[in-house]
């Protein structure tokens, strides 16, 4: 377990090895679940308003399910999420020519249409994010669609918080994400120093 500032780590965000690789894996993160991806409070006025600006990137039935359930829904444990198509594909994922499912909600941001990225939670998956008193507890969340991620993240020896850097300094800032390298490296040191 790491302690930076008001996050408690386990020790997987350091130690565990991941890419992902949508290649194989095809985006199954955006169809895979018992309910959408989790939102924050402070995302869900924004998910309303730049609807009209991220409707070019999304399906006729992205759109659909949106304007029928809402640009965001409550799911069976009350939590807010991105709403699903019958089909049970986040309404805001959209597919390339390869058959990958990607973030439409990205897509228009990586055009200029929104300052908006993409919601919190799925930037930094496959981390996930609770309360933990004053602390957010950041944990890996283990799932066998993303096997061929941990391969590949071994495969080119990318450590899972390296891999997330901008989505965790997008959450915590700069300066965190300093704090969890050093944090990092102080571990290592001192496990070198007990092996020796």
């Amino acid at each position: 377990m790491l302690v930076v500032q008001q996050t408690i780590l386990s020790d997987d965000i350091a130690e565990k090895f991941f890419v992902c690789h949508l290649e194989k894996c095809k985006g199954a993160c955006c169809v895979e679940g018992d309910s959408g991806a989790p939102l924050l409070a402070d995302e869900l006025p924004i998910l309303e308003q730049i609807f009209e600006s991220i409707k070019p990137f999304l399906t006729p039935q992205g759109i659909a399910t949106i304007e029928k359930q809402g640009a965001y829904v409550i799911d069976q444990e009350g939590d807010y999420t991105t709403p699903l198509q019958p089909n049970g594909i986040c309404a805001y994922a959209v597919s390339n020519e390869k058959g990958i499912l990607k973030c439409g909600i990205e897509q228009a941001y990586l055009a200029g249409t929104t300052t908006f990225r993409k919601p919190l939670s799925c930037h930094l998956y496959p981390i996930r994010v609770s309360k933990y008193g004053d602390y957010d507890a950041l944990n890996y969340h283990r799932w066998h669609i993303c096997s061929s991620a941990c391969a590949l993240g071994s495969q080119l020896g990318v450590p899972l918080y390296v891999f997330l850097k901008d989505a965790l300094v997008r959450a915590y800032g700069e300066e965190w994400y300093t704090a969890l390298e050093q944090a990092i490296e102080e571990r290592i040191k001192n496990n070198n120093t007990e092996t020796n």
